[in-house]
């Protein structure tokens, strides 16, 4: 394989393998700027991967599995928002919980749905063609077909995310929420309201992302699927430094490892295929070691907020 053909392949794996991350994170940017910790997106992720194979499953659309992968996404934020804003949950203990508990339930409607263990039946996928005159176009256009309709929506959601939150009164609420909540709230900007709505904004996201996994890079669902996606994630959202374009970035770093471990056959280097999986891993804990401290997060972030305390 000449040079140029395996740079084109690494470049659409990155992409192709950063597109969860860029949903996921995207969600986590939308939750954490509201000033709500989203410890539970992994979780999200996992139930959004399988409701998704699911909704292909009993309707023969990958289109539905998609709306199923976004409601049940956005349910089970809804319940970790229930927790963290009204009952003032503990953040961090709730979104864990959430992850525990979708683990599970996967595991357990694998078999009272499929009556299998581990993984579902093969579904129908999100298929993707190119024209024949673009995909025929050097370089571009083996770049072009080496991707899929998921990649070109995060990308495009990264943008319009960035434009929500710095160019519209809505994301001025969500920045105001997030930094100074009794403050937002004397202006008569309703906290429990925007955080709401962030947190369930995550959990579609998260679940849309889950979806990117099993009816986009794949046809099916097995357990372990995410592989602590949904982590990474919310380490590119801190690297990031909570700004959508800055996880973007972040996430097409970590998915750069996952690529090389896809392409490792075509490289010359003789490193065991272990090495190649433990960058995506190893790179977040250096960003996270590295960067942390350099980053600011929101002043109110996971900090729950009581109306009329001061």
């Amino acid at each position: 394989m000449d040079k140029m053909t395996l740079i084109v392949s690494i470049v659409a794996a990155t992409l192709r393998m950063a597109t969860p991350l860029i949903f996921t994170g995207l969600g986590g940017v939308f939750s954490e700027n509201s000033g709500v910790v989203n410890i539970g997106l992994e979780g999200m992720m996992i139930i959004g991967a399988f409701f998704a194979v699911l909704g292909s499953y009993l309707t023969g659309s990958p289109i539905i599995g998609i709306l199923f992968a976004a409601v049940a996404g956005g349910v089970i934020a809804a319940l970790h928002a229930f927790l963290s804003i009204h009952l003032r949950a503990d953040q961090v203990i709730s979104g864990t919980a959430i992850n525990l508990f979708a683990t599970a339930f996967a595991s357990f409607m694998i078999f009272r749905v499929f009556n299998t263990g581990g993984q579902t039946n093969i579904v129908n996928s999100l298929s993707y063609h190119i024209p024949k005159f673009i995909e025929n176009i050097p370089v571009f256009g083996k770049l072009l077909g080496g991707l899929n309709w998921f990649v070109y929506i995060a990308i495009i959601l990264v943008f319009i995310t960035d434009f929500i939150l710095y160019k519209t009164p809505f994301g001025l609420r969500i920045r105001a929420v997030g930094e100074h909540p009794g403050a937002a709230d004397t202006l008569g900007i309703s906290v429990y309201k925007i955080r709401y709505i962030c947190v369930i904004l995550s959990g579609v996201l998260a679940g849309i992302g889950g979806a990117s996994l099993s009816i986009g890079l794949s046809n099916l669902f097995r357990e372990g699927m995410t592989a602590g996606r949904g982590y990474i994630a919310l380490a590119a959202m801190i690297f990031g430094n909570w700004r959508p374009k800055g996880t973007m970035w972040a996430c097409l770093l970590f998915a750069f490892g996952s690529a090389l471990q896809i392409n490792a056959q075509m490289l010359s280097f003789q490193i065991p295929d272990e090495i190649y999986a433990m960058i995506p891993y190893v790179l977040t804990m250096f960003a996270l070691a590295g960067f942390v401290g350099k980053t600011v997060a929101p002043a109110a972030d996971g900090i729950a907020y009581i109306k009329g305390k001061r």
